[in-house]
């Protein structure tokens, strides 16, 4: 291969987007701002399980778990169990979802909504990163700092609200299998909802 042919072929490869993190990887490090004003790093957590999931207050799909009172209790539930859980938004401003710091303080206490933290990745940073591609779309991190999660919340991919009830919730399997020492059953989903707005 000719030096030309060799620096044309590189460009292409760089080019190209990064492959979508896998299940069993290491979870890439992020740095990002709170509604409170607070800074957070994934590595700051490491010896906890994570939770990440994306969100967009406008999103039907999302709201069907909002609504429901769905996300707020897997929030309360998992947080209350030690588990570290932030929603990141990363709609880009003057995009539907975006929303200012007040605004996401507003609706956390609407909605009696318990994340650890909500982040602010308006410029997309966190969400390129993980290449969320919908809201919600979920990613699970071990104590390690290693992927064993990522996708659907659960598998009705639905806006229909009464449909949380006989849903299989794909969230509550990997961190029960994952807390009781057993491979998680199902680790890569294809997440629904509406695209995220970067």
């Amino acid at each position: 291969m000719s030096h030309r042919n060799l620096l044309s072929a590189l460009l292409l490869l760089a080019a190209m987007p990064l492959l979508a993190i896998v299940p069993g990887s290491p979870a890439p490090d992020f740095k990002g701002t709170d509604s409170t004003g607070t800074a957070h790093t994934l590595s700051q957590y490491r010896g906890k399980y994570v939770v990440l999931e994306w969100a967009n207050k406008g999103c039907p799909y999302d709201q069907k778990h909002y609504l429901s009172g769905n996300m707020e209790s897997l929030q309360k539930q998992w947080t209350g169990k030690g588990v570290v859980w932030l929603s990141v938004i990363s709609s880009a401003p003057g995009e539907q979802g975006s929303v200012t710091a007040a605004e996401e303080n507003q609706y956390l206490k609407t909605m009696k909504a318990a994340p650890t933290a909500a982040l602010l990745d308006g410029d997309g940073t966190i969400g390129r990163l993980y290449q969320a591609k919908t809201t919600p779309h979920i990613f699970v991190i071990d104590p390690a700092g290693k992927l064993i999660y990522q996708g659907a919340i659960d598998d009705k991919p639905t806006t229909d609200q009464a449909d949380v009830k006989t849903a299989r919730n794909y969230l509550n399997e990997a961190l029960d299998a994952a807390m009781a020492g057993k491979p998680v059953p199902t680790a890569t989903t294809r997440p629904y909802g509406c695209s995220v707005k970067y």
